[in-house]
């Protein structure tokens, strides 16, 4: 941990961008990363002596990382500043409940609670999204933006694709494109000077131009998720595991049919399994 940083500096850090966002992305982007030692002699501290000062120290080195997730949000319109000091509370919270005998790395474990929050800070702020008050729902706004793989409307055959794979029907899928796209604007900035008007998807373009330290964190972020991901996969049968792997894994992805000769089922039976598999990946590396 970096000593030159007071107390002070590092409540001010904790407050989230204040001032300058600018200042404090590069402030945060300055504080050294923990090894893994230093981390979980900080955890040890906090939960064998309740050591506020240590609980400190380990939200202040992850304050990058949020930083990170949070910028993976602004298409949403919502200010930068404040996608970060949403996700600092979850990161707050997540130190709270962090166990060092858990064996892995604090961002990981983290990281579910860091987005947790801003999904809860979009959900509240992004207009159009205030329909979405189930659990199912929530799951198909966040989830539907990534399954989208251009701007066109979903055909029926990709309607039904999603529906199956977030578990909701398909007439949910199709209300909760018409939200989305209820909500598009031009893509280009307009000359208009208007408050009123929402900022042109445009602007949130990230530039393409990263440094050495942006890509050093963006493959260190990498390596995390995919540690992450394999501590998840232990928690699996052989079976189940195996399925996973070969389905979307492998280099040389298996069909369902050639799954299915390999162990002797029907393909809808692999088909179940490999849906109740993914179920329980994001149960074992969510949050509660």
């Amino acid at each position: 941990m970096n000593h030159a940083l007071t107390t002070t500096n590092q409540d001010l850090m904790l407050a989230g961008p204040t001032g300058s966002l600018d200042s404090y992305i590069q402030a945060v982007s300055a504080i050294p990363v923990l090894s893994r030692e230093a981390e979980q002699e900080l955890a040890r501290r906090l939960v064998d002596d309740e050591d506020l000062d240590a609980a400190r120290e380990l939200v202040v080195s992850q304050l990058r990382f949020v930083v990170h997730i949070a910028r993976g949000y602004m298409g949403y319109g919502l200010p930068l500043a404040d996608l970060i000091q949403e996700g600092n509370i979850g990161l707050m919270k997540a130190v709270k409940r962090f166990d060092p005998d858990v064996g892995v790395r604090l961002i990981s474990f983290a990281v579910h609670w860091i987005r947790a929050e801003i999904h809860e800070f979009v959900l509240k702020n992004w207009k159009l999204v205030k329909v979405a008050t189930t659990k199912a729902q929530r799951k198909l706004f966040f989830n539907l933006r990534k399954a989208k793989k251009s701007l066109s409307w979903l055909s029926k055959e990709e309607t039904t694709a999603v529906a199956n794979d977030l578990g909701v029907s398909e007439h949910e899928v199709t209300e909760m494109e018409q939200r989305l796209y209820s909500r598009d604007v031009a893509f280009d900035p307009t000359q208009e000077d208007d408050e009123e008007t929402p900022y042109a998807p445009a602007l949130y373009l990230k530039n393409s131009e990263t440094g050495p330290a942006d890509e050093l964190e963006a493959n260190d972020w990498n390596t995390q998720a995919s540690d992450m991901l394999l501590i998840a996969l232990e928690t699996l049968d052989e079976r189940s595991r195996d399925i996973l792997q070969s389905r979307w894994l492998a280099e040389n992805k298996l069909t369902l049919h050639e799954l299915a000769d390999k162990y002797g089922v029907s393909a809808e039976r692999i088909r179940q399994i490999e849906a109740n598999t993914i179920k329980k990946l994001r149960t074992s590396i969510t949050p509660a």
